[in-house]
């Protein structure tokens, strides 16, 4: 199995909302502004292939299906569907995916599914040989928002994704689709039922898979949000976050599992590490996927 990093539509948000109670003489180092307050953000996809004898794409960016003036006020900074062009680089189409992985329904996680923007067209689903897997969470917190976070979903896709009939909500660690080769973990801290898919490693050690990938989603968008206080104004619940990143990152360092970002606009890929002050951080930091075989 080999994996490749699928850059999407990028993204620029404002600063203080993505560090949620961080100061921004902080943040400001880690990310800097530009003169509108926002910083840069990348919205990325990982691909892998064969995977359970399918190729399986994990989320899909943010996408081009947003009309011009909304655009311009979520800083989606390019107009065509950048996902597609990644896939064509990595030599895939989005027809050639058999299943996608949301971790949830928000927009810059799930505008990816839709074609680019036309105007007087209604949105249109791609990827029309994909199995699509969404958490049951999820997947009613889309159908039925809270005010809070209502604009954060596109309120035609539920729809579309049912129509599909392709539609597979998972509950479990494990999925029909995906069998035993992906194992999900669930955090409520961001959105309710946010599902963080692990390929699992190679290598077994008393019954645990060891090595491997874990996409982070929105519970860590980059490497900054490895530290433990560090949480996004987002967040529905930031001390429950922080709590399930604390026992998160414990899990993937013991079992090496590395981390993939999302957000993050200089690396895909790390290792977490834990300095002698017990902070996360993290190490080996990846750039880029090309065709990177899956090693323990």
């Amino acid at each position: 199995m080999k994996l490749w990093s699928i850059l999407g539509n990028s993204q620029k948000l404002d600063g203080g909302a993505m560090y949620g109670n961080v100061p921004r003489a902080l943040w400001a180092k880690w990310s800097p502004p530009d003169e509108h307050n926002r910083i840069a953000l990348a919205c990325r996809a990982l691909l892998a292939s064969p995977l359970h004898g399918k190729t399986v794409l994990f989320e899909t960016g943010i996408g081009a299906f947003f009309e011009p003036r909304l655009r311009e006020r979520y800083g989606v900074v390019e107009d065509r569907h950048v996902l597609l062009d990644s896939l064509r680089a990595a030599g895939f189409s989005h027809e050639d995916v058999d299943v996608v992985v949301l971790s949830h329904l928000h927009f810059d996680h799930a505008g990816g599914l839709l074609a680019p923007w036309r105007e007087g067209h209604p949105p249109e689903l791609l990827f029309p040989n994909a199995t699509f897997l969404v958490s049951e969470a999820c997947w009613e917190r889309a159908r039925d928002p809270h005010p809070r976070d209502r604009a954060s979903f596109i309120p035609e896709l539920p729809a579309l994704l049912e129509r599909s009939g392709r539609l597979e909500l998972v509950d479990g660690e494990y999925s029909q689709a995906l069998g035993r080769s992906v194992r999900f973990h669930y955090s409520d801290g961001h959105t309710p039922g946010l599902m963080l898919a692990e390929i699992l490693g190679p290598e077994l050690v008393d019954g645990e898979h060891h090595g491997g990938v874990v996409f982070c989603a929105d519970l860590i968008p980059g490497r900054p949000w490895v530290h433990l206080p560090v949480t996004m104004g987002y967040d529905r619940n930031p001390e429950l976050l922080i709590d399930e990143k604390r026992e998160f990152l414990e899990d993937k360092l013991r079992r090496n599992v590395h981390l993939f970002f999302t957000h993050d606009p200089e690396c895909a890929l790390a290792q977490v590490v834990r300095d002698d002050k017990g902070r996360f951080g993290t190490a080996h930091e990846v750039p880029e996927l090309r065709a990177r075989r899956l090693a323990a």
